[in-house]
Order: C-alpha cells, then sequence, then structure tokens
C-alpha cells in the first residue's frame, strides 16, 4: 500500500451508531476520499497494512481470520492465503475486491462495521469482543443475507469467503452482512452468534433500512453447518427471537447432515476434489431434502477442493450469482 498522507488517528474523533455498534472515523467527507484513493490496497500491501488502514480502525482485527495468532506483519496480500488452511483457490483480486469495497464505503460516510453485542455483554464475556457484522449495503429497503465464512470453527475465513461473496451478491442490488463468530468454542457457539445476528438485523432493520421478508442465510463450512442448523430449526433455537425460518440457504462444502421435517429451500455447491467434504457425504443429506419434497439445487464443480469461495479461475466461478437466483426465486 503506497502511504502518500499520513492520518493520525487517534485525533480523529468517533461517530456514535443509533444501532448499538461501534463506529468508523468521523473525518470529513472530502478527506475520507482523498484517503481513500491514496490508501487502496494492492496485491504488495501487507497485513500491517491492513491492521493499520484508517478506514478499519477500531475492527481491523476482525477483517483478518485468526484472534489467537500473532500475524507477520510483513505477508503481502497476495499471500494471504497462507493464513487459510483449509481454503484453496484463495485469489488476490478478489481478496482485494472485498477489502477496498469496505474502504469506499467509509470514505462516502458508510458505517462498515457492527458490534454484535452490547459493552456488557462484552465484559461479562471477553469472546464476545471478536464477533460483529460487516455491512455491504443494496438498495435501501432491499432484503437482506448474512454470510457466514468458513474455518473449522478454528478461524473465520471472511477475506476469501465472506466479503468477495457479499460483493457478489450485493452487485444483484441485495444488502449482504458478513459475520465474525466466536471460533474455539464449536458449533453451537458459533451458530448462537448467528442466531444473535439475524435478531440484530431485524430490530434494527429501519435504521439498516433493509426489509427482513425473504432473508437467506449463507456458509462455507464450518459456516454452512450453522445456516442449515438456522434453516432447520430456527433462530430462536440458539437463543435468538422468535423470527421466520430464512427464505433460502446457500451451503458450500460441508458434511453437515442433521435437518428437520421442514427445510427451507436450499442451494448447494462442493468441488468435486474435497477432500473434508466428499460430495458424497453432502448428496446424503440432498437426498434426504429431496425425500422431504424441500426444493434443492446442488452443484458439483470439476476439479477443486474445498474451500474453493467464489471460485474465480476455477470451474465454480459465477456459483454466486447462481445462487442469487435460487434466493430470489424462493422469495
Amino acid at each position: 500500500m503506497i502511504k502518500m498522507k499520513t492520518v493520525l488517528l487517534a485525533s480523529v474523533p468517533f461517530l456514535f451508531d443509533p444501532a448499538g455498534g461501534r463506529t468508523e472515523t468521523a473525518m470529513p467527507q472530502s478527506e475520507r476520499a482523498e484517503t481513500t484513493e491514496r490508501w487502496q490496497l494492492s496485491a504488495t500491501s501487507t497485513v500491517s497494512d491492513i491492521l493499520r488502514h484508517p478506514a478499519f480502525s477500531g475492527y481491523a482485527r476482525h477483517i483478518l481470520p485468526w484472534d489467537d495468532r500473532r500475524y507477520d506483519e510483513a505477508m503481502r496480500v497476495s499471500d494471504i492465503g497462507g493464513l487459510l488452511p483449509y481454503h484453496s483457490a484463495v485469489d488476490t483480486g478478489t481478496v482485494l475486491g472485498g477489502l477496498n469495497r469496505m474502504i469506499d464505503d467509509v470514505a462516502t460516510g458508510r458505517q462498515v462495521f457492527y458490534d454484535l453485542y452490547s459493552e456488557a455483554d462484552r465484559r461479562d464475556d471477553p469472546t464476545k469482543e471478536n464477533t460483529g457484522l460487516f455491512f455491504f449495503r443494496g438498495r435501501p429497503g432491499a432484503p437482506f443475507a448474512i454470510v457466514s465464512p468458513g474455518g473449522g470453527f478454528s478461524y473465520v475465513g471472511s477475506v476469501h469467503e465472506g466479503f468477495p461473496y457479499a460483493l457478489e451478491i450485493n452487485r444483484q442490488g441485495y444488502n449482504v452482512f458478513v459475520l465474525k463468530y466466536r471460533v474455539g468454542q464449536g458449533g453451537r457457539v458459533a451458530t448462537e452468534d448467528l442466531a444473535t445476528a439475524v435478531s440484530y438485523v431485524f430490530r434494527n432493520s429501519e435504521t439498516l433500512d433493509v426489509a427482513t421478508d425473504g432473508y437467506s442465510l449463507w456458509g462455507s463450512s464450518a459456516g454452512a453447518r450453522m445456516a442449515a442448523s438456522i434453516g432447520s430449526h430456527g433462530v430462536t433455537a440458539f437463543g435468538g427471537d422468535d423470527l421466520s425460518k430464512p427464505a433460502a440457504i446457500v451451503m458450500a462444502y460441508t458434511a453437515h447432515s442433521d435437518h428437520s421435517d421442514t427445510e427451507p429451500p436450499t442451494f448447494v455447491v462442493v468441488g468435486s476434489y474435497d477432500g473434508i467434504a466428499p460430495p458424497s457425504s453432502m448428496e446424503r443429506r440432498i437426498a434426504e431434502l429431496k425425500r422431504l419434497g424441500t426444493q434443492v439445487e446442488y452443484r458439483k464443480f470439476a476439479a477443486v477442493g474445498h474451500g474453493f469461495g467464489t471460485g474465480t479461475g476455477t470451474s465454480a466461478e459465477g456459483w454466486i450469482t447462481e445462487a442469487t437466483r435460487f434466493w430470489e426465486r424462493s422469495r
């Protein structure tokens, strides 16, 4: 990242979010635009550039996958796939697209990050400090999707299969949130964070300017288990509010088998070379959903492995658009 201008973050005041989240810095729009132009990330930008970017002040670590590791801050964005051991086909341009979109949004005065839990909640349970929602705004009043990236419940791969998903779905006009959930405590706790996230968006839908009818949940690997669990059992089963089930579930490469007697329409993708969640393991659940009469669409992509994200440069490229159209038909 070429730093043509220095921004002293300590001297920049903060705005207060009426929905209860932490905020981005309150610099004048003209200065934001200038800062954005000069602070766009590139393939040669480093982890340090992400952690110290003025647009990400207060939540930069939530962008990166690991909560409990020290980073090699000299690592370039072009090598960021090294932080994602369960993922493949990590494309530098795709990663940069999601990050730079957030930088652009901050420059125009848009809030990007919202805390998921209150200050009191985070004080009582410090692990909740590592949670939140990244918001990619679509058309005002359009329906919303929440994306839960994967990472084996050890890390959250938002840079590869969170922000890039949001960018693709958002191009169709929809509002998209990317969830940073708790890791290291298994699927139940992570799914409770997803239930909290759905409840948060419903409660603050007017402030966020999103429609709550016909929402969808997207997940990859561990995140797909979370999305499917909410689809099967509802938000309240995981400590959230008494809300409607999602209109559609989008699942990428997971061996999740649990299901209920009534399942939302489900779109499923997997790679033929997936050794972590082989196609056969996914196909067993698909067969069960079809037996129940659930609307299901399934895509198996040739010559790709686990964690292919948007599939840029592989046979899976374009699947996000297909899944978005499926969601549109299911609403």
